[in-house]
């Protein structure tokens, strides 16, 4: 039987965000293999779940821009070599480089191996080519895989790895549709949310980047050609966001539709605001690396309407291709959201892309590079 692995994974905070959502479920799925997980960040609201895990935690400020950050190299160092660390796995930029850094000082018999996966579509730049100098390169979409070959071409597809986020469909169940209780439910908190006509979902910061401009547009255009459509856009308020949410609502006025309109904080129950939806919208401005909400929401028995680039692009072209728009087409994107709402299409019965699919590819790149004895050299 193989030796359990000892894995550190490097990252800047434990804060929130999908980076830090996979070094959770990662920590996770090697404890429950038998081996070691050692996460190495500055900490944050997320360090006591890594924990419970099983999981250790090192607190380094190596994602800080700042000289001084240089200094955490020797530690990193002396913590692989201490620990006896089989495999560094980088999940962001400046992480990435002081770990290679690190890796770069130690003897070759001694040095563990590299892996790096690349979660967004960073600008290309020597700064960020370091996520394509992994041993392995764990892409986490067909677009990431391509992007990563288009702007690094020196890269060696040999050590690209494939391996698509995934979700838990335990916790994203098939929702009846309707499902009059759950928007009861929704409406009771929010009274500009109910109503009979179709509620329109899209989750998301408050950021431009996010669409939300485009979704206040689509629900003026419904609800000009008669339909008593409504918007939730649950985190979009944000602390610090104020200025935005107060442009958000002066575009919401100049369109007619504040009253059905809800611009609330982030919800811990996003399965339910699923349920309660009849479409759900991903109109990100900026191509995204995957776009977990498309599967969260067909995995909810929710159609899906969103631009057609990114990850989220792709997926909509695997699942669900009535739901794909040409990026910023406004007429379009308004014309197949009335499709989608008055004639919903076939849902995958199943979504291929789980959370134990994605835990299970990874745990195998770790194998692979164990079972392979030829090195390749750290550059």
């Amino acid at each position: 039987m193989p030796r359990p692995l000892a894995v550190v994974q490097l990252l800047p905070a434990l804060e929130s965000g999908g980076v830090e959502r996979s070094t959770l479920e990662m920590s996770e799925a090697l404890v429950r293999a038998g081996h070691r997980a050692i996460v190495v960040s500055a900490g944050g609201r997320l360090e006591r779940a890594l924990r419970a895990t099983g999981a250790q935690h090192v607190t380094l400020a190596i994602g800080s821009k700042s000289p001084l950050v240089l200094r955490h190299v020797p530690e990193l160092r002396r913590l692989f070599a201490a620990e006896r660390i089989d495999i560094v796995h980088a999940r962001s930029r400046l992480p990435a480089w002081l770990g290679w850094r690190a890796l770069a000082g130690m003897p070759a018999e001694a040095r563990p191996r590299f892996v790096t996966t690349v979660h967004g579509l960073n600008s290309p730049s020597r700064y960020s080519a370091i996520m394509a100098r992994g041993e392995r390169v764990i892409c986490v979409s067909r677009t990431v895989r391509d992007y990563v070959l288009r702007h690094y071409p020196g890269t060696d597809p040999l050590r690209l790895r494939l391996v698509p986020r995934g979700i838990d469909p335990v916790d994203f169940p098939r929702a009846p549709r309707p499902d009059r209780a759950a928007r009861a439910a929704i409406a009771a908190q929010h009274p500009a949310l109910g109503g009979d006509g179709p509620l329109l979902l899209l989750p998301g910061r408050g950021t431009r980047l996010k669409g939300h401009a485009d979704a206040l547009a689509l629900l003026a255009t419904l609800r000009a050609n008669g339909l008593d459509a409504r918007l939730w856009m649950p985190g979009a308020r944000e602390r610090g966001r104020e200025r935005y949410i107060a442009e958000l609502e002066d575009e919401a006025r100049r369109h007619g539709v504040l009253a059905a309109l809800a611009m609330t904080p982030p919800t811990s129950a996003i399965a339910a605001a699923y349920a309660a939806s009849d479409l759900v919208l991903q109109l990100s401005r900026k191509p995204e690396a995957f776009g977990r909400t498309v599967i969260e929401a067909l995995s909810c028995g929710r159609p899906v309407l969103g631009w057609e680039h990114g990850g989220s692009g792709e997926l909509l072209r695997d699942l669900q291709p009535a739901g794909a728009v040409p990026p910023f087409d406004a007429p379009a994107l308004a014309l197949a959201a009335r499709t989608l709402l008055e004639r919903p299409p076939p849902l995958p019965d199943t979504i291929p892309f789980t959370l134990q699919a994605m835990q299970d590819a990874t745990l195998s790149v770790y194998d692979e590079l164990r079972d392979d004895p030829t090195a390749l050299p750290v550059r």
